[in-house]
């Protein structure tokens, strides 16, 4: 058993879960802990992110 639940395995074709929406609800928790609100390539960048940690292509494995 791992103790690590992301990133997910196997990595999912076409994840419906992976919207605009889940980025906005996350740069929103950003802001109310006082980050800064997104701006232009931000977007870009925190879509990233997240596609990463949640499937991969990175980080600590």
């Amino acid at each position: 058993m791992s103790d690590r639940a992301y990133p997910l395995s196997p990595q999912p074709e076409d994840d419906a879960r992976f919207t605009r929406g889940l980025s906005i609800d996350v740069a929103d928790v950003l802001v109310q802990h006082g980050y800064p609100e997104l701006a232009g390539l931000d977007w870009v960048e925190l879509q990233l992110a997240l596609f990463r940690f949640l499937y991969g292509k990175g980080g600590a494995a």
